[in-house]
């Protein structure tokens, strides 16, 4: 969620599993919290202070907030009597880090209730970029099981054509966040609306 030019204008900025397809993946992404610290006594101050400390996204642009994430995986394959190689499990460890605004200090009244919709908005923004970096960590996992090269005895060209649609998951998960962002940072959009409220109070 990238920090706009003006005050107004803001634009969004990643056990073993069974071969049998009967059986069900077990594991769940581990979810955290981080903050960083902003200050101010006004929506106004408080955007602004978001535009200077905000976690960035590449060298110059600022966030509103951002989701991060680690993933490794715990793969098994085996070569098979045939000569060709099959990867028969692949585990993820799935860490999603939502970075999210905190007031360094206590709020009005009025402007905490600003604050909170504000926050909460952003947060649940935060969360469907969580479920788009899920969904494709499922895609991966669905695509990993159960691929087989063949006359690959030393599973070599199986890690090959795995990175490559590996490669093709990960740029339509790229899109989709994107695409979200565009819609819901755009004229009218959640966040937008969220910005506006925040900085103007709520439309009369």
């Amino acid at each position: 969620m990238r920090i706009g030019a003006g005050i107004l204008g803001a634009a969004l900025c990643l056990g073993v599993v069974p071969l049998e397809a009967s059986a069900q993946s077990q594991w769940q992404p581990v979810e955290q919290i981080q903050t960083y610290s902003i200050t101010g006594d006004s929506g106004v101050d408080l955007y602004a202070s978001i535009g200077e400390r905000g976690p960035k996204i590449g060298k110059e642009v600022r966030a509103i907030a951002h989701t991060n994430f680690k993933l490794t995986w715990t793969r098994d394959y085996r070569p098979q009597p045939d000569g060709a190689c099959t990867l028969v499990s692949a585990r993820p460890k799935l860490i999603i880090t939502y970075t999210l605004p905190k007031p360094a200090s206590a709020l009005s009244p009025e402007l905490k209730r600003k604050w909170d919709t504000f926050f909460t908005g952003v947060h649940k923004h935060e969360l469907v970029h969580g479920v788009i970096i899920t969904d494709m960590v499922k895609e991966i996992e669905r695509v990993s099981v159960g691929l087989s090269v063949t006359d690959d005895p030393k599973c070599v060209k199986i890690r090959t054509e795995l990175t490559a649609k590996l490669g093709e998951i990960s740029k339509a998960q790229q899109k989709r966040s994107s695409d979200y962002d565009r819609m819901e940072m755009g004229e009218g959009g959640n966040v937008h609306q969220l910005i506006l409220q925040l900085v103007n109070g709520p439309a009369r």
